[in-house]
This record gives structure tokens, sequence and C-alpha cells, in this order.
């Protein structure tokens, strides 16, 4: 009889590529799932995992093997997902990015405690493409993710994706009296020699920022970068920087001049979960409760 966990481990191996980055994922050691792996050989009766150079690869066998084994994920999780309809005492594991955690969650939070207080809600913050990532592969129940007008956030097999609402991305200027070269822009043109304040690279969000620069015809003086978005509000707020804000960061900062961007670009922020799950009363609890909330912005 072929142990599960075993098999989950073989199964994170290949979707994580690594002994240690099963190891971090799932707070184990790496002697602990290279012991576990091996455990699996000798249950299964034959090789599972072969040394390429310096690097573990699944044989075929271990390929093989598994496909069968994300099958028994998957039915194993519908089996929860109905068991655990109705329960008390569930836990939902939840990744968003940060605009959601600040302006959607603590409401969604409110009214899930009134209307099911037996529900435990764990919510870290993650960047959207690893939460997409990390939910595919079983560390999370639901994310809530963005994507930039035409920067779609991958896709990845067995994800739904539920739009959830979208907002409208605008120039955000520090307030009317900053000074002169603040107090003239009426449109992003005439941002060109003003200091800016962006993502990190690699960012979906910094390459839209930037091409939407480079369209309106100039290269932007980039002296601030954070991922941190309060913090670009704060920068722009006291007069340090511009930004190309969307609307759920600023709305509740009435200090941030705005002026609209030419086809008024909008984010597109969506819930997903693995399809196995649908039927999970938790994650539709979750996803009530963000909608409700998203339906007052």
């Amino acid at each position: 009889m072929l142990d599960m966990k075993r098999l989950r481990l073989l199964w994170e191996f290949h979707t994580r590529g690594t002994i240690a980055e099963v190891a971090d994922a799932l707070n184990y050691t790496r002697s602990a799932v290279s012991q576990q792996l091996s455990l699996l050989e000798r249950e299964a009766g034959t090789p599972l995992l072969r040394k390429v150079g310096r690097r573990l690869e699944l044989t075929a066998t271990g390929e093989a093997l598994v496909v069968e084994v994300e099958r028994l994920l998957n039915d194993m999780e519908r089996a929860e997902s109905v068991l655990q309809s109705g329960a008390v005492g569930v836990r939902i594991r939840v990744a968003s990015f940060q605009t959601a955690v600040l302006a959607l969650f603590p409401a969604a939070l409110q009214i899930i405690r009134r209307t099911a207080p037996e529900l435990r809600v764990e919510l870290v913050q993650y960047e959207p493409e690893t939460a997409l990532s990390e939910t595919w592969a079983r560390r999370f129940d639901l994310v809530v993710a963005e994507h930039y007008p035409g920067h779609a956030a991958p896709h990845f097999p067995g994800l739904d994706r539920i739009p959830l609402t979208s907002d409208l991305i605008s120039l955000a200027l520090p307030p009317s009296g900053t000074g002169a070269a603040f107090d003239e822009v009426t449109c992003i043109e005439d941002a060109t020699d003003l200091p800016w304040v962006m993502e990190p690279p690699g960012t979906a969000t910094r390459h839209w920022a930037e091409q939407a620069c480079r369209r309106a015809g100039f290269e932007p003086d980039i002296r601030f970068e954070t991922a941190d978005l309060q913090a670009h509000v704060r920068l722009v707020e006291t007069g340090n920087a511009v930004a190309l804000l969307p609307g759920l960061v600023h709305t509740s900062t009435p200090t941030v001049r705005l002026v609209d961007l030419p086809d008024a670009p909008h984010r597109s922020v969506f819930t997903a979960a693995r399809e196995a799950s649908a039927g999970h009363t938790a994650i539709a609890t979750v996803r009530a409760a963000l909608e409700e909330v998203a339906t007052w912005r």
C-alpha cells in the first residue's frame, strides 16, 4: 500500500523541481523529504527518481505516478468539500496582494465573522503571480489577484477565475499648492520632468507604468522603488513624487490629486481557486463576502 503523504511529496517534487524547494514550501528539512521519497520508492518497488548531473529528476515511472497522484489529490479535495459543507471550525488559507488586503479584506472579514463565525480565515500577503502558483500547488485555498491592461496574470491548469472588481488607474499628484511643477500638470505628458515612484523592476505593474510613460513620449525619472503602494501614496501626497495608482489604493486618500489617463485604463481584480474545491463552502463564503464589499466601491 502506497502512503498518500509520501505520494504528495512526490507530486510536490514534480511541481517545485528540487528537494530544497519542497522542504521550504512544506516546512520540512531536506533530509526528511529525501527519506520519505526513498521510503516511497521502497513501497513502489521501483525507482521513481534518478540523478542527472547534480539534479534529481523523475523517472518515467515517477512521471506516470505523478499524473495519478494529481487525480487522487483532486478527488480527495472534492470529497473534503462535501464533508466540510456546513462544518464548524473549518480553516481556509487565502493569499492576496496588498491593495486588496487593505481595501477589501477588513470589511469582508467583518461580514464573515457575522455570517460564519466558525470559519477561520488565514490571510497572507503575496504577489499575484506567486500566489496563483502557490494556490495551484495547494499551499493556499483561494487567491485574490490582479492584472493590468495587456498584462494578463498566468493561467494554471485546474484553477478557476472569477472576476471580482476593476478599478480605474489614474496619475496621482500631490495636492494643489505643492508647487508649480506639480500644479500645472493636467495630463501624463506634463509629468515628463517630475520624479516618479514605481514598483520594482520585473513586476507587471512596473512594466505597465513604464510603457504608459513611453507611450506618452518620455522615459520616467524613477527616483523611488517600492512594492508598498501605501509608500507610493505617502511619497505623492508629501510632494516628493508622482505615480500611477489604481482606484482601490487612493480612494481613502483625498489629499492626492488625480488626473485621468488616455483611454481610461482599468486594473482587473479576480479570485481563483482549484476547480476540485469548487464545492467548498468556506471558499464560497469568503468569495461572497469579498463580492459584497467590492459592490460598495
